[in-house]
């Protein structure tokens, strides 16, 4: 999947676009391209609803910041903007029914009980699946209706400026869009890296209590809720299901926890015949699972898909000291755990390689 811009510019415009255009560096940036995109969407919504003169048209402004203030992910955008879409026609309809017959029945105590009962249908819905729907709607409702005495044509206004806030949502979000899976890729890369850092430092013999260690399992914890939350954006971006998404997880999740136990197991920095009998015979897995955590952080982060064909070599079998043979077979363990994180993402490749 490629934006249509990239498709269609020529050789030196890509070149001279290139700091837009790249992955990485809109990933890097992507804090200030979302502030320049909400500046500028906000600019043309006052344009607009200024220039045309329409009434109440701080709403379509509103109503921008509403759907893409908070949410610099394309997927994300795209699904607000559709709750946002059905939430203003829920809640507008409802104003002006409500309008309507405050006008024919003037019983503002009727009005008032009217919209209660409707905003505590909402609530009722506002927990759980589809929340974001409900809560619009409540809240246009008042927005259209006020308490009731809200002339009919300002609430049609208000209706109209909130659509509109929402078509320049949905415009400016195709503006260097920022996918989440962008940040999915790029943090399981740098997952991955510290993966194979940590995993350097526990076969060399250096101390897992140290600060350094530590902070670097911290950064790792925090990495993998970060990827957790950015996988029903990625799902709906690339098309990638999220069972699938949900495996690629689960092996980094088991990777991380096989290096804690690892860590744990790994003999003490004195007993030096056992770590040099470990190493020898355990270089061959050792180098394997090196190669292969950054072979998958170079492929995720450069698009370089090719590293993820890598095959394992056959290693001969070696006997070890009793009490060392759970950290064997741990080590084991992880080559084969990473193994099939690697055919998980090269089996994906073609959908997250944008």
């Amino acid at each position: 999947m490629k934006t249509s811009l990239h498709l269609h510019l020529p050789g030196w415009a890509r070149r001279l676009l290139r700091p837009l255009l790249d992955p990485y560096r809109r990933y890097r940036h992507a804090r200030y391209i979302h502030a320049a995109r909400v500046v500028m969407g906000l600019m043309v919504s006052i344009l607009i609803t200024t220039g045309l003169n329409l009434p109440h048209g701080e709403w379509a402004s509103v109503t921008m910041l509403i759907v893409i203030g908070g949410l610099q992910h394309h997927g994300n955008i795209g699904k607000k903007s559709v709750e946002r879409a059905y939430g203003t026609l829920i809640g507008a309809a409802l104003g002006l029914a409500v309008v309507a017959q405050q006008n024919y029945l003037d019983m503002p105590l009727l009005t008032w009980l009217l919209m209660s009962l409707a905003c505590g249908f909402f609530a009722y819905h506002a927990i759980g699946k589809g929340g974001y729907t409900a809560l619009l709607s409540a809240i246009t409702l008042f927005i259209v209706a006020g308490h009731g005495y809200n002339p009919i044509t300002d609430g049609l206004w208000r209706t109209v400026d909130i659509l509109i806030g929402i078509v320049l949502a949905l415009a400016f979000s195709f503006a260097l869009p920022l996918y989440a899976v962008y940040s999915w890729r790029y943090n399981l890369a740098t997952g991955l890296r510290d993966c194979a850092t940590v995993h350097g430092r526990i076969i060399s013999g250096q101390s897992v209590n140290a600060d350094e260690h530590l902070k670097l399992m911290a950064k790792l914890n925090a990495n993998m809720v970060q990827l957790r939350s950015l996988m029903p954006s990625v799902s709906k971006e690339v098309h990638i299901s999220t069972t699938e998404l949900d495996a690629i997880q689960r092996h980094f999740r088991m990777c991380l926890s096989t290096l804690e136990i690892l860590a744990n197991l790994r003999p003490s920095g004195s007993d030096q015949q056992a770590m040099a009998q470990l190493q020898l015979c355990l270089a061959s897995e050792n180098r394997h699972i090196r190669r292969q955590l950054i072979g998958m952080a170079r492929a995720l982060r450069d698009g370089a898909t090719e590293r993820l064909e890598r095959t394992r070599e056959v290693a001969e079998p070696c006997e070890v000291p009793a009490q060392l043979t759970g950290y064997r077979l741990l080590t084991l363990q992880l080559a084969d755990n990473i193994d099939g994180l690697q055919q998980r993402l090269a089996k994906t490749a073609k959908r997250w390689k944008i």
